[in-house]
């Protein structure tokens, strides 16, 4: 193979990474955008408010209903269709906008604005350091996969024992791993862009979405723990 060609494949590679890279990075804002109106919009309502926090159930099989779509989408996303992908994608941001909007009403307007603000410029900043930094991040794959337990074992437990102390931790350690993972997300997202097959990047965009879009909605409700103020 002559350098010109080599050269030409290179570029072509390149352009296909990047068009990958940016459909993943528009629809996670898609899904962002699409979970602020529906938590704002039944946030404005004081009977969808009553339904939730007065019907425990309702607000349980939400979030089993979320947790269900995560899976499926990670696990199948690449097997559907794009648009089937795209449209369960969408369904689950709208769903984690409904049982989101109950958290955000303990906290003030402003402060939800600014925490957003500060998520929006570190998650920035991470996933272009992630994505740009010759360093390899692959070893803290499995040292943030450990944290993430870890921390879900934690709120667990702290669904039944209300510790301030506990609390704290799990805001602490929340605000490390979701920011390793933001950066880690985007490097290993980058890899995967230019090992893709041309032609195959639908589904493998949600899934990518999916992924920097759980990233930046934890990291959000972490520091909101930190910064936000109750109302």
């Amino acid at each position: 193979m002559d350098t010109q060609t080599t050269m030409a494949t290179s570029v072509a590679a390149a352009e296909r990474a990047s068009a990958f890279l940016w459909k993943v990075y528009a629809w996670m804002c898609i899904g962002l955008a699409l979970t602020a109106v529906v938590a704002y919009t039944v946030s404005g309502s004081p009977t969808l408010v009553r339904a939730l926090v007065g019907n425990p159930i309702v607000f349980v099989v939400l979030i089993v209903a979320e947790l269900g779509l995560v899976f499926f989408i990670s696990a199948r996303a690449t097997h559907l269709a794009p648009a089937t992908a795209a449209g369960l994608f969408a369904l689950y941001s709208a769903l984690n906008g409904v049982t989101l909007s109950v958290i955000l009403l303990s906290y003030t307007g402003e402060s939800i604005a600014t925490t957003f603000m500060v998520t929006a410029g570190m998650f920035g900043a991470l996933a272009v350091w992630g994505a740009t930094t010759k360093r390899s991040l692959a070893g803290m794959g499995q040292f943030l996969f450990m944290g993430l337990i870890g921390l879900v074992l934690a709120s667990l437990v702290g669904l039944f024992w209300q510790n301030d102390a506990l609390q704290f931790l799990i805001s602490v350690v929340g605000v490390i791993v979701f920011t390793g993972l933001t950066a880690y997300d985007s490097q290993r997202l980058k890899e995967m862009a230019y090992a893709l097959p041309s032609g195959e990047v639908g589904g493998y965009a949600i899934v990518g979405a999916l992924t920097l879009y759980l990233d930046f909605i934890n990291l959000f409700l972490m520091l909101l723990r930190f910064t936000g103020r109750r109302d």
